[in-house]
């Protein structure tokens, strides 16, 4: 075993390297850098700046701690509590969904509309199942005039939506609501220009074989959408209309496989007049967006 002066930064981002190849670990390299820029308090640039650095014994101690963490397939989210989403740094943790890069496509979709849309300055946005904030706070940091609202039944997922709204000086235009879907809503001024969703859209019979990342440490409540993965986009289709202004539209982020049956059920709905679908970075069908006439 090397003596601790001899684990140097390049060494041990090597060996983690690795170490996280066998154990499965998708993007090996990028993990370790996170974890060891992470336990040393460093960006990944200064990991290659300071290469040669050796780690002290606390040092060394601390980073395999995070490292046998994520060999049993927990998050590096979960593990340094933090996720870069919409070039802004939100705290995560296992109470809500780590922010996703597809999810960035919802955001795009909804100020695109924005652009076609001939509606007044100020916007009025409400966000179902916000989680950590994500869409909220993105969607408020993109329009300085927007009034969010960020809705969560978890009062837990509200706690961390509240630390992330703080964070970023964002707590005067984005007020959170616990409670389920459009419940807590009413009267002739509950009326939004954009409600939109990342809502489980999961099949309950798929979750656990996902990857053990997501199967294991993602909250599941966040993830199950019944056993076709339809049931909340169905409700949410249903009732969206009643709060939308009229041309104001419902976003939502689906799975790759479903707007086919989104699609269906929308029209059916006669709540829609303009029905259409925007692909994730993959090319993968993605985000629904559901312009009520």
């Amino acid at each position: 075993m090397k003596r601790p002066d001899d684990w140097t930064i390049i060494k041990l981002l090597q060996w983690t390297t690795t170490y996280f190849k066998e154990h499965g670990i998708e993007s090996p390299r990028i993990d370790a850098e996170l974890l060891l820029a992470f336990a040393l308090g460093l960006t990944r640039i200064d990991l290659y700046l300071r290469h040669d650095q050796p780690l002290n014994q606390d040092e060394l101690t601390r980073f395999r701690a995070l490292v046998k963490r994520r060999a049993a397939r927990e998050p590096v989210a979960y593990i340094t509590g933090t996720k870069e989403f919409w070039e802004l740094e939100m705290v995560v943790g296992p109470e809500v969904l780590i922010p996703r890069p597809e999810t960035e496509c919802v955001v795009e979709g909804i100020l695109e509309f924005l652009k076609t849309d001939n509606g007044p300055e100020t916007r009025r946005f409400l966000d179902l199942g916000t989680g950590s904030g994500a869409i909220a706070l993105a969607l408020a940091q993109s329009c300085p005039t927007a009034w969010v609202t960020a809705l969560d039944r978890s009062c837990r997922a509200l706690a961390i939506a509240d630390r992330n709204r703080r964070r970023h000086n964002l707590q005067d235009r984005v007020h959170l609501v616990a409670g389920d879907w459009l419940a807590p809503f009413s009267g002739p001024n509950a009326r939004f220009d954009v409600i939109v969703s990342n809502p489980p859209y999961i099949p309950s019979d798929q979750i656990d074989g996902l990857q053990p990342e997501i199967a294991l440490y993602e909250p599941r409540p966040a993830l199950d959408g019944g056993p076709d993965g339809l049931a909340c986009l169905t409700e949410l289709i249903g009732m969206a209309p009643s709060w939308l202004l009229s041309g104001g539209a419902l976003f939502l982020e689906i799975g790759h496989d479903q707007y086919p049956a989104v699609q269906r059920r929308a029209a059916e709905s006669g709540a829609y007049r303009d029905i259409t679908c925007r692909p994730d970075y993959s090319g993968k069908d993605r985000v629904a967006c559901l312009v009520r006439g």
